[in-house]
């Protein structure tokens, strides 16, 4: 009946995590504490923003598939999510454009425009970028903090060997692993944070750049009455129509609604026959 009791003392291991934070007193346990919030506020932004980018990239895939089909613009932001960043977008272009008129001191309107696009761009690149902050203040000062912990792991050591005159493995081994294992977890903390920060930044430039494009075809589309849109082509199935297929007459943006939307930019108006000249 006694035998269990010598093994379970000695399977226990004097020099594990919990104990050398026991060991360390309050400042290990304090170094211990911030690096686990640091990490649990690393991976809970990593997420909310892989979630917010794939939430804008998904409403970007929508536009391009059937934004510039509908016949203006007014009718066409209906089809985006009402908190959408693309129709935020265009809800501030169309404001801009009701405001212009009422200005008692009037400015070009292709300035205004201009103006207030970058302004409503500006404002989503800002909350794209809300805590990237702290990632990369984790991914600096996380390696510091642990290191912290270790000189005062290795002060330990040195107090306790003056202390004892013993300077074996036994006297030190509590100390010296306390110190190696601040230098552990506040690398374990540190990498993560850098890669998820430079992450969600590439993905994040992409983003914007995505959005700079449909910020300068709204802003052609308004200044032109309509008139200058995003090129199209025909199905898939079908023949490409060139640019150039109404040559004399023109082809007004409703009758090229329906077409699926292709890169670039095209004013629909009339257009004078080169041949004729």
């Amino acid at each position: 009946m006694q035998n269990p009791a010598p093994a379970a003392g000695a399977d226990a291991n004097p020099y594990g995590l919990f104990q050398a934070l026991h060991e360390g007193g309050v400042i290990s346990w304090s170094v211990f504490i911030i690096l686990v919030l640091f990490s649990i506020g690393t991976f809970y932004i990593l997420f909310t923003k892989l979630l917010q980018q794939q939430k804008i990239m998904n409403q970007g895939n929508k536009v391009r598939a059937n934004f510039w089909n509908s016949p203006n613009l007014r009718e066409a932001s209906t089809k985006l999510e009402q908190r959408s960043a693309y129709r935020s977008i265009v809800d501030d272009a169309l404001t801009a454009q009701d405001q212009h008129s009422k200005l008692t001191d009037p400015i070009d309107q292709h300035d205004w425009m201009a103006n207030s696009l970058a302004r409503s761009q500006g404002g989503i690149g800002n909350r794209l970028g809300e805590g990237l902050a702290f990632l990369a203040t984790v991914g600096s000062t996380a390696p510091f903090i642990g290191l912290f912990g270790t000189v005062i792991g290795i002060y330990r050591a040195l107090i306790k060997i003056g202390a004892s005159g013993d300077a074996s493995i036994t006297t030190v081994a509590g100390p010296v692993g306390e110190a190696l294992i601040m230098t552990a977890l506040g690398l374990v903390v540190a990498v993560p944070a850098v890669l998820a920060y430079n992450w969600l930044i590439r993905r994040n430039k992409s983003i914007i750049e995505d959005l700079a494009a449909f910020t300068n075809d709204v802003h052609g589309y308004i200044m032109s009455a309509g008139a200058v849109k995003p090129k199209m082509v025909a199905g898939p199935a079908g023949p490409a129509v060139k640019s150039t297929a109404a040559t004399k007459t023109g082809v007004s943006p409703t009758q090229r609604g329906s077409e699926p939307l292709r890169t670039g930019m095209t004013s629909t108006g009339a257009q004078a026959d080169p041949t004729t000249r």
